[in-house]
């Protein structure tokens, strides 16, 4: 080929370009983060987005071609999600000397959620379908976007939201914890996990298995109570 945009052109219409690329960028950013002993803002979800999100501008990708290639990892969720039963299987005795607690921190958690909400919207005059996007965000993303277009929200911007809620969540878990002198790993781990779903998971897995473990307790427990709780704020709220 004489000329290298050709090359460019021949690749891109490849589904495994996105897909190896996608790849090679999350593994460069988890090594970047490890470098940097797990800096909270060297997420490596965030680096990825970036970076995918300048390549995808640069070489002017829609994202129909991108999800070509990258709906292998996509799909990969499900399973992903599943094997968090692992580590529960693991730890089940733990986990039910907890439960009470962890049933009062996820009602309490997911009111606060989606009451926060509907304060900030009102406070700041959103637009109905702006809100109802905004009110299933600490969700994760497939039960967020589904409720999202029950209630009449926008689902693309709902994604949109529990992304930048996940990845706000993971960055400032360490912290916020730190500064609040709460150090037990279970409680960390559930609070990240009912208010930063599958990113702020990953990052308490990141930080200790324990935290990790509460983390996905919580977000799959939360993605239940939201279902629940959300269409009943919006019904008795009128919205």
């Amino acid at each position: 080929m004489k000329n290298p945009n050709e090359l460019w052109v021949y690749l891109a219409a490849s589904p495994l370009l996105w897909l190896c690329l996608t790849l090679f960028t999350w593994i460069a950013a988890n090594r970047l983060s490890t470098k940097l002993n797990r800096n909270p803002l060297a997420n490596p979800v965030l680096v990825s987005i970036v970076v995918l999100a300048l390549l995808l501008k640069t070489s002017s990708t829609n994202y129909s071609q991108f999800f070509s290639g990258a709906q292998f990892i996509h799909f990969l969720l499900g399973p992903a999600t599943v094997a968090l039963a692992v580590p529960l299987y693991r730890q089940w005795e733990n986990v039910k000397r907890l439960t009470p607690p962890v049933f009062v921190a996820l009602i309490v958690g997911s009111a606060t959620a989606v009451v926060s909400v509907i304060a900030l919207g009102k406070a700041f005059d959103l637009q109905k379908e702006i809100l109802l996007s905004f009110l299933p965000k600490s969700a994760t993303a497939g039960v967020a976007m589904s409720i999202s277009a029950s209630l009449g929200g926008n689902p693309s911007l709902t994604a949109v939201l529990v992304i930048l809620t996940g990845i706000f969540g993971a960055i400032t878990v360490t912290p916020l914890m730190n500064l609040m002198g709460i150090t037990n790993y279970a409680a960390r781990g559930f609070a990240v996990g009912l208010a930063s779903h599958g990113i702020g998971t990953a990052r308490a897995y990141n930080v200790d298995s324990t935290a990790g473990l509460f983390a996905g307790i919580a977000m799959s427990l939360n993605a239940i109570a939201t279902t629940i709780i959300v269409p009943i704020v919006v019904r008795v709220g009128g919205f």
